[in-house]
């Protein structure tokens, strides 16, 4: 039993560390956001929400100023202050913005906002299980190795989640009249737009995968469906 002792506290670990993130992560959210009002925008949500024949999208602010969209565990759709106030100076264009929408979409649809939260709950509590039993056998380097492991694991499943939740965009953008063109075109921008810079850090390591790879990944899909 006491061999199996790290192992079941880690499971609990891991539970409490869900729920605690998503109170806190609710929490901040709704304490730092209001929803969106912007009659433009909100012409192309309507948009997207008659594709998916639903009644509206609501998009919130969330007034942090990175560039940035996310999707909430509970399924809200958040686009940053920063993002906003690039839209505003004219350097998104609304379809580009609602290809980002589009996107987070993608992500609660496809039930990653809530897993990903399970993720990170439970990769924290397998790094604590993980550096304790590679500890005993590896004084101080155990916990460099498991976090290292985890690490690599994070950035695996984040990069799979970024190509399925273009892959809905692009369906979704599509269907709404709205096209692809948009998310293309902000992807040449994104790099900019977030200042980072594509090369300075292994693909392997990164959450989301280069642009130039998600665009290419785009032009595969126009290409099977316009042959289909």
């Amino acid at each position: 039993m006491i061999r199996f002792t790290p192992i079941l506290l880690a499971i609990l670990y891991a539970l409490a560390m869900y729920r605690f993130s998503v109170w806190r992560t609710n929490r901040e959210l709704d304490a730092r956001s209001t929803e969106l009002a912007d009659p433009g925008l909100k012409a192309l949500t309507d948009r997207l929400a008659v594709a998916l024949d639903l009644k509206r999208v609501p998009v919130y602010i969330y007034e942090i100023d990175p560039v940035n969209g996310l999707a909430a565990p509970d399924g809200r759709i958040f686009i940053t202050r920063g993002f906003y106030r690039k839209y505003q100076s004219g350097e998104i264009t609304g379809p580009e913005m609602a290809s980002v929408i589009a996107h987070e979409m993608g992500h609660v649809a496809l039930g990653h906002s809530r897993r990903r939260m399970i993720d990170f709950s439970g990769q924290n509590a397998m790094r604590s299980a993980l550096a304790m039993i590679l500890g005993r056998f590896i004084p101080f380097v155990g916990a460099w190795i498991a976090d290292g492991l985890m690490t690599l694991l994070a950035a695996r499943l984040s990069r799979s989640d970024e190509y399925e939740a273009d892959e809905y965009a692009a369906a979704l953008l599509t269907k709404a009249g709205i096209g692809i063109g948009p998310q293309k075109s902000l992807f040449h921008k994104l790099e900019e737009l977030t200042g980072q810079r594509a090369g300075v850090t292994p693909a392997w390591l990164m959450s989301h995968p280069k642009t130039h790879e998600r665009i290419a990944a785009l032009e595969v899909l126009e290409t099977r469906w316009d042959q289909a």
